[in-house]
């Protein structure tokens, strides 16, 4: 197991104590370990070695033990018999936003609600409203909550989706009688989350692969076992689908499965007007037959220029093939360096010095740090004379930097009448702003678009962050009118941020599509909260190649001394 893989297994350990009721020191021990092991200085193998593990802040001799059992057999029996004590339903029930451990087990505990079936009745009949420290408002909230997990259904993030189906590729990729394999569905193409696994192998011997298949250990229950497609149900309650097909059918197969289903029935179209049928098995006309080794052969074929996956959602893909007018998707190469990211400052795990050497170690230039505004209290927002005193020492770094650089930025709350947080002066003081909102949020679509829209007008707003607030899978985003709010930033030039974690990605494709149209310059940027939070730039980066985005739409591809000289130079620059 990884560094990664043992925080989450921590993690997870105490919030299982947490929904049992257990002593609050007991759970945020794990808690605790968890974020000490992501923040981890030097190689953990070479701590545990060294015997120096116990001596890091919030990991003592039990954590110590749990930590070397996950290495040495990469699983934990304290985990499993957590899980075995803990209904299921009760996990499932963190999925509702805020409704935390504590109160699910207090729900369950009074009312013997075990499943959000349960608590969705308790919620309106009244009974976990007459619960101490809930009320009629909190039921309600939960209501909304269990309303929102019913549209979304059982959808999971994309960065979960992917790892689970590396993890099952991985396992069969050594089988030999695999010809070649690929992930299909929307996994490829990139959707911010995803309900199934969709994988396609080419192979002239099915069963053995099948059988291997439905044999892994990531595997809960199998749905259909044949000898073209299996379905089975893997441990996180996700559907995975395998098919294998003849080498000759892979190229066709791994189009139509790759979809969407508007792009495939688009395409098929595009093959009629040339007298030809295009399905999962071929590309063929009455009297031919045309063979493809290739996917990007099917297009050539059509007089197309291949399609990258994430554009293959029938929002003029086709067209642009035709044309020879497709965009140069943006590359995860392309960015020089990366802006809103959070220190020990603030709500951080890493300090100034680590994030900076985290953001070198990915490759950029630079970094532009952005911690809490003071508003921002519950995240341990920066005072005026705090943020100076980050700002020295970000002088400090640059005066003995090697060439990385660090930015002086800060996230400035939007406050509710649309201003930034801090007076004008300390507003001078950062190399850039984020403006974003985090409270309130129960504003109309009318107030809240005016909010953001003052903002952009500031002349110290570099750059609207996480513009809808949105939290997949746990919240909608607040009612905003993003049109009026794109053409502002265009007319004030203010960039506006694809926040690139996975529960954000927001902007999402469809408003990056437009932001490009209207001239809008977006920055990629993680919102990172550790150094590990760095990585989550990748997903920001496809998110703009589904919103058809280039190296000249995003800022942060710039060279850092062209970077530094359009700060400088503002809004004006």
């Amino acid at each position: 197991m990884n560094r990664k893989e043992i925080a989450k297994v921590l993690d997870e350990c105490g919030t299982l104590l947490e929904l049992k009721g257990e002593n609050p020191f007991r759970a945020n021990a794990y808690h605790n370990a968890s974020r000490a092991i992501q923040r981890l200085e030097g190689d953990l193998d070479d701590l545990l070695e060294q015997k120096k593990l116990g001596s890091v802040k919030g990991i003592g001799k039990t954590m110590v033990e749990k930590v070397e059992e996950l290495v040495e057999t990469g699983s934990l029996k304290f985990l499993e018999k957590l899980r075995g004590e803990v209904p299921s339903g009760l996990v499932e029930m963190l999925r509702i936003n805020g409704f935390g451990p504590k109160r699910i087990h207090q729900a369950y505990k009074e009312l013997g609600v075990d499943s959000v079936e349960k608590l969705k009745l308790a919620a309106s009949d009244g009974r976990l409203a007459g619960m101490k420290g809930f009320g009629k408002k909190t039921a309600e909230k939960v209501l909304e909550g269990i309303a929102f997990l019913d549209e979304s259904g059982r959808r999971v993030l994309y960065p979960v989706a992917r790892e689970l189906a590396e993890r099952v590729m991985e396992a069969l990729a050594g089988h030999p009688a695999i010809k070649r394999m690929t992930l299909c569905g929307s996994l490829r193409r990139g959707r911010a989350t995803i309900k199934d696994i969709d994988l396609l192998v080419a192979s002239d011997d099915s069963e053995p692969i099948m059988k291997q298949f439905v044999e892994l250990p990531d595997v809960r229950q199998i749905v259909g076992h044949g000898s073209t497609k299996s379905s089975v149900v893997l441990d996180n309650g996700m559907a995975c689908d395998l098919r294998v097909v003849a080498d000759k059918h892979f190229p066709f197969a791994m189009h139509y499965f790759t979809g969407s289903k508007e792009h495939n029935v688009a395409m098929r179209a595009r093959a009629q007007d040339y007298g030809l049928k295009l399905n999962e098995y071929e590309l063929a006309g009455e009297k031919k037959n045309i063979a493809c080794k290739e996917e990007e052969d099917i297009f050539a074929a059509l007089d197309l220029d291949p399609i990258p996956p994430e554009l293959r959602e029938d929002t003029g893909e086709i067209a642009a093939a035709a044309d020879k007018s497709l965009p140069k998707l943006l590359e995860s190469g392309d960015l020089t360096g990366i802006f809103h990211c959070h220190t020990t400052a603030s709500d951080g795990g890493a300090t100034l010095e680590e994030m900076a050497a985290g953001a070198k170690a990915a490759g950029f230039g630079y970094l532009g740090l952005a911690d809490h505004s003071q508003t921002a209290a519950y995240a341990n927002g920066l005072s005026p004379e705090r943020v100076r005193e980050q700002q020295k020492k970000i002088d400090a770094f640059n005066a003995k930097s090697d060439g990385f650089r660090l930015f002086k930025g800060i996230e400035s709350d939007i406050l509710a009448d649309g201003s930034l947080d801090y007076d004008e002066k300390t507003l001078e003081s950062f190399d850039y702003v984020v403006a974003s909102i985090h409270q309130p949020m129960n504003m109309s679509e009318t107030e809240m678009t005016e909010r953001i829209c003052r903002a952009i007008r500031h002349p110290r707003c570099t750059m609207i962050g996480h513009l809808t607030g949105r939290l997949l899978l746990h919240r909608d985003g607040y009612p905003l009118d993003v049109e009026t709010i794109l053409r502002e930033a265009a007319k004030h030039n203010t960039m506006i941020e694809i926040n690139a974690h996975p529960w954000r990605l927001d902007l999402d494709w469809v408003n990056c599509k437009r932001a490009k149209a209207l001239g809008v310059k977006v920055a990629i940027n993680p919102d990172a909260h550790s150094v590990e939070g760095i990585d989550d730039t990748k997903y920001g980066v496809l998110t703009a190649r589904r919103g058809w985005l280039e190296a000249g739409d995003v800022f942060n591809t710039l060279p850092v001394d062209e970077i530094a000289k359009r700060l400088r130079a503002g809004k004006d620059g």
